[in-house]
Order: C-alpha cells, then sequence, then structure tokens
C-alpha cells in the first residue's frame, strides 16, 4: 500500500510568503510547535501519524480509505472508519482555534495546507542548494517514534524513508559537485554516508577531496571504507571510476602515497615512531583465522573468512576505529593470509588475529589484539567456545561477541599506551584515547588530568564529535561524584557538549548514548533518553554501553523488567568490559526496585570491587544492605561512602538521583536510611 499518487511534487504553497508559525519535525523524534506552546502532539499514536501523513502529501488530499488502510488494515471497515473519525476529532481538538484552519476534513478526504505551515521533511523542495544544513536533518530517520502501528503502515514508512533517503543524497551529491574547498566537501560528505553509508558516488568525491588536499593516505582509507561498506551491502566489486581513483592513490610505499612534507610518518613496523599528529583513528587490521583443524578443512575455511569479514564490517561502525580486511592485508603484504604474520609493509596500529579449530559439534576460537607499536605484544586475548553446524548463525553470533569484546578493550589498551607522552606531541584524537582510561580510573587527580586532556583536545579540534561526547562524560562524572563546585553549571556545560556531539555527528553511536546518558542522569529526562539509545543501538548492535544505558534509562522511568533485559544484554555481550561496573549499576538499580535485594547486593558488592572510586555504586549498594537487615556490611560500605562523598546525605542522594517515579525513590531513600546514612 503506498500513497506514491498522493504525494505532494512540489512542495510550494502558493500565494504570499508567510513566515512559518506552525512547525512540524518529521524526521527524527515527530514534534510540533507553534513558538507559543499553544500546541503539543496529539495523545494517540495513530493520530500524530495520520499528521504526519497529511503534511507529507501537503496541499493534496489523501482519500480517507487510504488512511484507514495504512492505520486500521487489520481491522473491519466501519470500525477503520469510526477509529479515523475518533483520530480526526483529536487532531482538531489539538491543533485548536489557532490552526484547526489548516485541517481540511471533507467527505472522502483530508488534508493539511494553508499559510504559515512548516514542515522539515520537505525541506528539500524549497532550499538553496548551498544550504548545507539540509542534509543534516535527514540524518535522522522519518517518524522515529511512529514504527509499530500497522504491518501496512511500517510498509509504507520504509517506502516513504528511501524516498526521503534518495531525494536527500541527490540534493548532496548535487551540493558536493558545486562545493570549492574540498575541507567542507569532505565535511558534507560525511554527513550524506551517514545517511547510506554504501553510496559509492559519495565515497568518490570524499577520495577526490583527499586527493584535492594531497592527503594520499587519507584518500587510501577512504577507498578501503568504500570497499567495506559496499561489501556489507553486497556489492564486492568497485566500479571502474572507483578503481580509476585508486590509480591515482598509488599502492602504499609508492611516491603518491607517501605522508605529506609536514606529516610524522605513521606507524612503520619493525620500530614504530609516534602516531601522525594528523591520525584521527586507530588504524586496525583484521586477519582471516588461522586454521587448525585438519579434520574440518571446508567448514572452519568458510567460517574463518566469513567471520573475519563480518568482524571487520562490525569494527568499522566505530567511529574512532578504522578497519582494513584481510583481504587487503594480503593484497597489500604480498602473503598467503594462513601465514601466522603476514603483516611486514601494512600500516597499522593494532592486528586483530586468531585461530579457529573444530571439534565434533565444538567450534573453538581464540582472538587475540596485537599492539604493532610494541613489537608485536598481545595486548589482549579472549577464548570462544561454541556449539553447532550452522556457519552463517555461529559467525553472526561469534562477531556480535567478539566485536563487543575487542572494541571496549583496544579503547582503553589505546589509550594506556600513550600514558609516558606529553599532550604537545599528542593529537586531539590521541588526547581523547588517553584521557578515557585515566576518566575512568575515578581518582580525583587523574579525573581532572583527564578534563584538562579533553580540554585541550576540543581545543585543538572544535570540530571532534567524539571529543564532545567524552568531555560531555566527564562532566556528568564531576556531578556524580560530587566533585562540581558548581552542580548547574557543570550540569549546562554537559548538556551543551552532548548536543553538539550529536549535531557534529549523528551517525556516532557511542556520542548519541552517552548524550543519552547525559539527558537521563543529569536532567532526568529518560524519555529523550531511551530515544538516544535505542537510535545508537540501531546504529551500532555490538555498543555494549548503549545497551547497558538503555537499561538505566528504563529503570529511571520505572520500566524494571524490561532494564533488566537491556542490562543483561550488555553483560552477555562483554563480560569482562572495562566498563563492568557500570554494567553492574545498570543491574543493580532493577533488582533493587523490583525488591530482590539479595541479587542488587550481589552486584552492588561486584561494582565497588571492579571499581573502588565510583560513588554511585555504593549509594544504590547501601541501599540494599539496608533492607536487608545486613548493619555490619553496611557500616562498612557507608563509611567508604562517605569518604568519597564526606557531605552526603538521604536528601541529597535522592536530590541527586535520576529516578523519576515516586515510589521507587521512597525505596531508594528508605534502604539508605535503614542502614544509617544521615
Amino acid at each position: 500500500m503506498t500513497l506514491a499518487g498522493t504525494m505532494r511534487q512540489d512542495g510550494v504553497q502558493r500565494g504570499p510568503a508567510v513566515s512559518p508559525a506552525l512547525r512540524l519535525r518529521l524526521m527524527g523524534p515527530m514534534a510540533i510547535d507553534d513558538s507559543l506552546g499553544r500546541v503539543s502532539l496529539p495523545r494517540t499514536r495513530k493520530s500524530r501519524a495520520i499528521l504526519a501523513v497529511l503534511a507529507l502529501a501537503t496541499p493534496r488530499p489523501v482519500l480517507r480509505m487510504c488512511l484507514t488502510a495504512l492505520l486500521w488494515s487489520q481491522r473491519g471497515k466501519e470500525q477503520a472508519r469510526a477509529s479515523l473519525r475518533q483520530a480526526v476529532h483529536e487532531l482538531q481538538d489539538v491543533l485548536g482555534s489557532s490552526w484547526g484552519r489548516l485541517l481540511h476534513a471533507e467527505r472522502h478526504h483530508l488534508s493539511l495546507h494553508g499559510p504559515g505551515l512548516a514542515i522539515d521533511a520537505i525541506a528539500l523542495h524549497t532550499a538553496s542548494p548551498r544550504d548545507n544544513d539540509i542534509v543534516r536533518q535527514f540524518q535522522n530517520p522519518l517518524l522515529e517514534d511512529l514504527v509499530g502501528l500497522d504491518p501496512a503502515f511500517d510498509h509504507w514508512l520504509t517506502e516513504e524513508r528511501g524516498r526521503m533517503n534518495r531525494a536527500a543524497l541527490i540534493w548532496g551529491e548535487t551540493m558536493l559537485a558545486e562545493q570549492a574547498d574540498p575541507a567542507v566537501g569532505l565535511q558534507l560528505a560525511e554527513q550524506l554516508l551517514s545517511i547510506d553509508r554504501g553510496h559509492e558516488g559519495i565515497w568518490r568525491a570524499a577520495i577526490r577531496c583527499h586527493l584535492e588536499r594531497g592527503d594520499f593516505r587519507a584518500a587510501r582509507l577512504a577507498y578501503e571504507r568504500c570497499r567495506a561498506a559496499r561489501a556489507e551491502q553486497g556489492h564486492p566489486a568497485l566500479s571502474p571510476e572507483t578503481e580509476e581513483l585508486l590509480a591515482r592513490i598509488g599502492p602504499p610505499g609508492s611516491a603518491a602515497a607517501t605522508p605529506m612534507p609536514d606529516e610524522t610518518p605513521s606507524v612503520l613496523l619493525r620500530g614504530a615512531p609516534l602516531l601522525s599528529p594528523r591520525r584521527s583513528a586507530v588504524r586496525l587490521g583484521v586477519l582471516p583465522l588461522r586454521l587448525v583443524d585438519p579434520n574440518h578443512p571446508a567448514h572452519a575455511d568458510g567460517l574463518a573468512l566469513g567471520l573475519a569479514e563480518e568482524l571487520t564490517t562490525s569494527l568499522a561502525r566505530f567511529r574512532w576505529i578504522s578497519c582494513v580486511s584481510g583481504t587487503s592485508l594480503t593484497a597489500i603484504s604480498g602473503e598467503a593470509a594462513t601465514r601466522v604474520l603476514p603483516w611486514d609493509g601494512v600500516d597499522a596500529d593494532f592486528m586483530l588475529d586468531g585461530s579457529i579449530q573444530r571439534g565434533g559439534q565444538k567450534v573453538r576460537i581464540l582472538m587475540r589484539i596485537v599492539d604493532m607499536q610494541s613489537g608485536g605484544a598481545v595486548a589482549w586475548a579472549r577464548r570462544f567456545d561454541r556449539d553447532g553446524t550452522d556457519t552463517l548463525a555461529l559467525q553472526d553470533e561469534l562477531a556480535a561477541e567478539i566485536v563487543a569484546q575487542v572494541e571496549p578493550a583496544l579503547l582503553m589498551t589505546a589509550g594506556e599506551r600513550d600514558r609516558g607522552r606529553s599532550a604537545p606531541t599528542l593529537s586531539p584524537h590521541e588526547l581523547v584515547l588517553q584521557a578515557i582510561p585515566a576518566m575512568y580510573r575515578m581518582e580525583r587527580e587523574a579525573f581532572h588530568s583527564a578534563g584538562r586532556m579533553l580540554e585541550q583536545a576540543l581545543a585543538a579540534d572544535p570540530n571532534q564529535a567524539s571529543a564532545h561526547a567524552w568531555f560531555a562524560y566527564w562532566h556528568l562524572f564531576l556531578v556524580g561524584q560530587g566533585w562540581a563546585s558548581d552542580p548547574d553549571l557543570a550540569t549546562r556545560r554537559a548538556s551543551e557538549l552532548s548536543d553538539r556531539a550529536v549535531t557534529l555527528d549523528p551517525g556516532d553511536a557511542r556520542a548519541l548514548t552517552l548524550a543519552g546518558h547525559v539527558r537521563s542522569y543529569l536532567h532526568k529526562r529518560p524519555r529523550e533518553a531511551i530515544a538516544l539509545h535505542d537510535r545508537a543501538i540501531a546504529l551500532n548492535p555490538n555498543l555494549a554501553l548503549a545497551w547497558a544505558f538503555s537499561g538505566l534509562a528504563l529503570s529511571y522511568l520505572g520500566q524494571h523488567d524490561d532494564a533488566l533485559i537491556r542490562a543483561r544484554q550488555a553483560s552477555r555481550m562483554s563480560p569482562s568490559d572495562p566498563h563492568s561496573f557500570l554494567f553492574d549499576n545498570a543491574l543493580m538499580m532493577p533488582h533493587l526496585m523490583l525488591g530482590d535485594y539479595e541479587k542488587a547486593a550481589d552486584f552492588g558488592r561486584r561494582a565497588v570491587e571492579l571499581n573502588p572510586g565510583f560513588s554511585a555504586s555504593y549509594r544504590i549498594y547501601l541501599s540494599a544492605l539496608g533492607h536487608l537487615g545486613r548493619r555490619r556490611e553496611a557500616v562498612t560500605v557507608r563509611a567508604r561512602l562517605l569518604l568519597l562523598e564526606p557531605d552526603i546525605t538521604i536528601a541529597r542522594a535522592v536530590e541527586r538521583s535520576p529516578l523519576t517515579v515516586p515510589e521507587d525513590l521512597a525505596r531508594f531513600a528508605e534502604g539508605l536510611r535503614r542502614a544509617g546514612l544521615p
């Protein structure tokens, strides 16, 4: 079912220009605003959907029977018509006397049009080709919060999103063609690629921009990212036009591919110097797994190659990681992929390799991260055992678990590796990486040092989304630990930084989930946070931190059973994660609120052991002990909490708690009272 025949073609409201007054936002979560606060969204989601459909069709009418077929496809005709009439009445009430004239209800059709109506989703029809902000708004999915209303509506929404994306990409390509500044062109290309990561024409434009700047290494990296993105979409071969650009880039080590004159050579094997000041991502090589299974070579070989490609694709979703696949490494090194160290001549900071072995119905995978700047030292290693013979199912399951554990291990390793280097020798990206482990140690001096590094990174590169996101997170900890001299100022700063991070890169899943946690924890707006967390999970389902934070946001709303599902997913994905103390908090809170104080105390005990400096763990843990009546253990935990926060009281703990349900706050406070907190 489509409404192609009713969709607006020119998007222009004829007549004299009128200043927009009623604004409808359809990209992302739906919103409506008339600048005077007189209009809010309809209460029911189907009434919102009708408003959205009419807005997309404006000024043309939409048949009533089309609307009932879209939203009540599984009901009888009379019942569907009655439901539509009720929804129309709700829309008329919402629009009121001020804007009711825009909704035209006829016997057989409905329409929405008139002076003063502005709709973001049709802005492409009237915008100037030089309006760079137009593409940015299309990075959010159309009607993000209206999925699941009806199978027919979901099908229509999928088609409309595809149409919107195609229109935005065509518009963006026009803008790219007219863009004379390669730096601005690169920024625009990244925005467009967040809409369609596999758009080869936009990748070519990005490669050309790098070549115009003389940055051949970045051009080669863009080429590799293009190939990985296209392969993910089922297009392993690139077009002749793209392959011609590779000839201009030249092979690694050629004159064309050498660093720019003012650039320090990047990681060279057999004696690695400092990272390039221009490096904006950790370069990770992913090799096909080595086979140590002579009894099942066919199965193992298929799993080994497929798993390496799946790992490359999944790890490439993390903005701070630049992946080179095993097939590329083999071509670059000129050696067989089954060799133990096929790495000579490969420009990489880390290598991810491993082995695969089958025994009967069992599969054993050994994975390791090798630090190329430390002479090939093993920085991380894990074993993964599985049952089963379904290669594709095994591949998906293993890739998800491996990626969820590799990424945080790599994040902490990359940060710790440069601890001895002074700030002037570090790029903005490296400053951020070094700040992360220092921040998580929760030692006051190291924590403030991390804040200074993040501030320096922002000063050096004001447009780095990750620096904004991590600095927002730093301010959240500053408030949560009770270390902020002005908590209100720190809260406002966290909000500004997190919003800026999302604006700079709406496709960065970590930035989205960190921004969501700021909104739920500091601003007590968990509903907004859940939308950000869900978007982060959709962009990168292997980001365990997003599952944990979304679980916390659900718990803050009082949805504790759903919160446990999310928190358990985070722990299951990455059981040895550096953020495990946060995962335990995400499990502790809903167990406490559901009255399972034993489990809450168990997770609390583990959380404070993993990170003794994180004060939020002690507050929830102490409340659980109070409900259990464990006075002796409570005395110890209370003493440690008071060392971290000498002025903490029940009133302050409740005031700072992000819980929004009064009964939950009362339960939390009662536990603290029984545990003897002042």
